[in-house]
């Protein structure tokens, strides 16, 4: 790779990290062909970016973001890795898991979720149970809409109730 090809794909990589707020590294250096590219079509179809880059390649474009929380990842480009790029931050983790069922690997590096980046492969569980906007905006949707329903329901049973007294007291009367 000659000098001109490795700035033009750190600018490439600074891009993607720049557009990234959800961004994976993981090992999967000994998975066979079919395996990586049952993986990487499985990403494919949930929408989540995979990219095999150098690792001086990837540190050097977060280096040059100026940004101190991607600090605590320079020590996990050692060894082979694989980027993977999603607009949710649980679905990697997802995918990550439900490959594994069959494969001993990926396994997670680290992941960097909004300014928050968790290492190691112990924190996929923690990463899968991260709840994505749209999850968040249905809770607080179906939080708002709880009492509405909960008023509309008193003030219907209510109305029969009354009504039956209303007509209680007109057939005694």
């Amino acid at each position: 790779m000659t000098r001109t090809e490795k700035a033009q794909a750190v600018e490439e990589l600074k891009g993607k990290f720049e557009g990234a707020s959800f961004f994976y590294l993981a090992d999967s250096s000994t998975l066979t062909v079919e395996q990586i590219n049952n993986f990487r079509r499985l990403c494919f179809d949930k929408g989540v970016e995979v990219k095999v880059v150098k690792n001086t390649l990837a540190q050097k474009a977060l280096e040059s973001l100026d940004n101190d929380s991607y600090k605590p990842l320079y020590d996990v480009f050692k060894g082979p890795t694989t980027l993977l790029f999603s607009d949710t931050a649980n679905v990697p983790a997802k995918i990550i898991k439900d490959f594994r069922a069959k494969n001993e690997i990926p396994a997670l590096k680290a992941a960097y979720i909004d300014s928050d980046v968790f290492i190691g492969d112990d924190k996929i569980d923690a990463l899968i149970a991260l709840k994505s906007k749209e999850e968040l905006i249905g809770e607080v949707i179906g939080l708002l809409q709880s009492p509405i329903r909960t008023v509309l329901g008193q003030l219907q049973s209510g109305g029969q109730t009354i009504s039956g007294l209303l007509k209680s007291l007109e057939a005694r009367g």
